[in-house]
């Protein structure tokens, strides 16, 4: 018996099955292409999704010094800080607290919100240094007040 075998485009005989190495290099590279543009939307996203936070947080901080200023008569000083809020710094009555948790006063790359009383927009400022904890910086970096 005679078999005849007959060649595919591919160059391949009918019998032989499988992909050759350049088609698994072109398959594993439009994979990892498509992975990256996904890696990157979902970081971008996470940017965004904290920096939301940082506002909210902001309004609870802003809710917490209302309360301190009815308790004591004032908002806390630059130099007493948001600490303020934690632990009563010392020199002042009426101090009803603690108003937060320590962990609050930190945005959501872990690092310490900035306070300043009197503020330049109002009574007071709260400034996020955003994911690289340093003043300016542009995307995930920006800084974020309230």
């Amino acid at each position: 018996m005679h078999m005849q075998l007959r060649w595919n485009r591919a160059g391949r005989t009918g019998h032989e099955r499988g992909f050759t190495l350049i088609e698994i290099l072109v398959v594993i590279t439009i994979i990892g292409l498509i992975l990256g543009f996904a890696a990157t939307r979902v970081f971008e996203q996470g940017d965004v999704a904290k920096a939301r936070l940082v506002k909210s947080q902001f309004a609870d901080l802003g809710g917490k010094l209302d309360l301190y200023k009815l308790d004591v008569g004032k908002y806390p000083t630059s130099s007493e800080g948001l600490k303020a809020l934690v632990a009563n710094p010392g020199n002042v009555n009426n101090w009803n607290g603690p108003y937060v948790k320590e962990e609050q006063l930190k945005d959501p790359w872990n690092n310490d919100f900035v306070y300043a009383s009197p503020g330049q927009k109002g009574a007071y400022d709260i400034k996020s240094l955003g994911a690289d904890g340093r003043d300016g910086g542009d995307g995930p970096n920006r800084d974020i007040t309230n």
